[in-house]
Formats: C-alpha cells, sequence, structure tokens
C-alpha cells in the first residue's frame, strides 16, 4: 500500500480464515456488510474487478448493462493469472477497472482482503474509492 502512497494501511495476518465475507467479518468483529468482497468477471472487453459488500451478491445483470457487454464470472485459474493471487485473498488492488457497490459507501470503516486466505486490512470508503480508482454503482441484487 506504500508504493500506492498509503503507508498508513497495514495488512494483518490473522489466525482465522478470511476467505469468505461471513469469516472475515467474525475474525475482525465487523458487519458482514463491512467486508469488500473482490469478484472478477471477464468480458469482451477484458477483465473488470467488482468490489461487492459482503452483505450482498453481485447482480450480473446489473454489471452487464453497466458495462455494456456480457460477462461471466472468471474461473479460479483466470483469477489468479489476472490479479496474481487466489480467490479469497483478491485485494481491490488487483490491476482491473474497478467497479464499487455503492453499499459500502455507507460504512464508517470497510476491511478488505490483503493478498491470502488469512489476511486483511482497513480501510475507510474513501480510501477504497482513492485506492482503486472504481467508480461506485448500483451492483446488488435485489
Amino acid at each position: 500500500m506504500e508504493a500506492r502512497g498509503f503507508p498508513h494501511l497495514k495488512v494483518m495476518e490473522l489466525t482465522a480464515s478470511t476467505r469468505t465475507a461471513l469469516e472475515a467479518a467474525k475474525a475482525v468483529g465487523a458487519e458482514v456488510g463491512q467486508i469488500v468482497k473482490s469478484l472478477v468477471f471477464v468480458g469482451e472487453g477484458g477483465a473488470y474487478l467488482f468490489l461487492v459488500s459482503g452483505k450482498n451478491r453481485l447482480d450480473p445483470k446489473k454489471a452487464e448493462k453497466a458495462l455494456g457487454e456480457a460477462l461471466r464470472r472468471a474461473t479460479p485459474e483466470e483469477v489468479r493469472a489476472l490479479t496474481g493471487f487466489a480467490i479469497g485473498g483478491v485485494p481491490p488492488v488487483a490491476p482491473l477497472p474497478a467497479f464499487l457497490d455503492e453499499d459500502l459507501l455507507a460504512y464508517p470503516r470497510l476491511w478488505a482482503a490483503g493478498g491470502t486466505p488469512r489476511a486483511l486490512f482497513a480501510l475507510t470508503p474513501e480510501e477504497l474509492l482513492q485506492l482503486t480508482g472504481a467508480k461506485p454503482l448500483d451492483l446488488k441484487e435485489g
């Protein structure tokens, strides 16, 4: 994070698994909604990173409408090739165009994956936007 101008953001290695949003929330004593899920989808125009609140499911139709193309979830192999990380540990700083679930903006503090299924770091929604350049959208199902 230091190389991106955020030296105060520190990745914490935990003993508990943080692979799922529920596990991550339990590990740090947060609400599931405060957990940032990093989801990779692939379309005709390339790969995209969707940063979704742990309490929400991504609505693929809303994502497709926003991008103007058909999307599919990336395979685990594609996720690793595109981001350098395995599913469950993909940090929001993956080198892909990013889109942010606007529900994440309602929390004063968020928790995002730090590169492994046992690592997280805390940040504000504003820091997440600055760090990723993500465009906020209504992405949730329902």
